[in-house]
């Protein structure tokens, strides 16, 4: 049967494909992703404080996953938006840090119930749109070239049949296999993208399935990989392999790009932490050095690292000193120069402008 973008896509085939899929050039390629993403795993682990990682590199990339999809705002409004008391974030920043929200409660969820299930993709994609979206049930979506409007695809139609191939999908992920994880990755990233179950947020909730799935398969201990930094940089060759798929059983070439993907950001994401991990040791030898040891504490100098901007309430929160103290001791950071202060509404922001210039190239 020859595909036709304005129909229903409702003959989507189930997965396994029935096309070879490991072939010499894959199964070569998932060799070398697999071992970036290991040198990444064992990196992070040699962080003294992770959430360091959870903060920073996922905000990173729920700032690139959200400007695939034309959600765009910049670091510094995404860092004073995570630290400040204000309302007046704005509308595209506000849906990033519902982003970065979404890839944590799922990864929560998967702590409490190593499952990844239609519910828990619901879920993701409720917290994205900020309401309670569900599955598909009514006709019309096409999904169409940006540029001139041409229909290239049309999801499968009717809530049952994309239940059925949700099903389908939470089978396959968790099914008991020997093909490498790497590959099986791209295959359930195709098939989420194509079943594309949702009105909107279908790309978002991929892209956060992706990480999942890795921590799932303890192939990352937190969701801190940047993949979508290099969908970014590749977009029209994103498009082009998924629609290939769809049209031609083209699998290799897609396996292909999404191995590259994760070996690329892995590599990548490698090199923040780091830089960041040695940022940290510089700043904690020189603050050590300047300051008297009643304001030098390791453990306030690892929470200016949890996010570009801090305050004294952060300090308070985090049990390190009073609130008299913490705005003193922010201060004179400040005269050493390890912080610059910024005014946000009626608060002091302190911004650790080397961890900023680290996260934003």
């Amino acid at each position: 049967m020859s595909f036709d973008p304005e129909k229903p896509y409702n003959d989507l085939p189930l997965l396994p494909p029935k096309v070879e899929i490991e072939t010499k050039a894959t199964l070569k390629k998932a060799i070398s992703a697999g071992r970036a993403l290991a040198e990444l795993k064992g990196l992070g682990e040699t962080i003294p404080n992770q959430a360091i990682l959870v903060n920073s590199i996922i905000l990173q990339e729920a700032k690139a996953s959200s400007e695939i999809e034309n959600i765009i705002t910049t670091h510094d409004a995404l860092f004073r938006a995570f630290s400040a008391k204000t309302g007046q974030i704005d509308p595209a920043t506000k849906e990033v840090l519902r982003y970065r929200e979404a890839l944590w409660e799922g990864f929560s969820s998967l702590k409490d119930r190593p499952l990844l299930t239609t519910n828990l993709f619901i879920q993701i994609v409720q917290t994205i749109r900020a309401n309670k979206a569900g599955i598909r049930n009514t006709p019309g979506t096409k999904v169409a070239n940006a540029a001139t409007g041409e229909v290239v695809f049309t999801p499968p139609e009717g809530e049952g049949i994309i239940r059925d191939k949700l099903k389908n999908l939470e089978d396959y992920i968790h099914a008991e296999d020997d093909v490498d994880p790497l590959i099986k990755l791209a295959l359930i990233h195709y098939q989420f993208e194509t079943i594309h179950p949702f009105t909107d947020g279908n790309g978002r909730t991929g892209r956060i399935l992706n990480i999942l799935f890795l921590t799932h398969r303890h192939l990352l201990d937190l969701p801190v990989l940047y993949l979508s930094k290099y969908i970014i940089g590749h977009k029209s060759d994103y498009y082009r392999l998924l629609r290939d798929v769809t049209q031609h059983q083209a699998w290799e070439s897609w396996i292909l790009y999404m191995l590259d993907a994760i070996e690329e950001t892995a590599l990548y994401t490698r090199d923040k932490i780091l830089a960041i991990r040695n940022l940290l040791a510089e700043t904690i030898e020189f603050t050590k050095e300047k300051l008297s040891s009643q304001v030098y504490s390791k453990d306030l100098i690892e929470l200016l690292f949890h996010q570009p901007y801090t305050k004294a309430q952060f300090l308070v929160d985090a049990g390190i000193v009073k609130r008299q103290a913490a705005a003193d001791y922010l201060k004179r950071l400040e005269g050493i120069g390890v912080l610059s202060v910024h005014k946000v509404g009626k608060e002091n922001l302190y911004l650790n402008a080397k961890l900023y210039e680290i996260l934003s190239k």
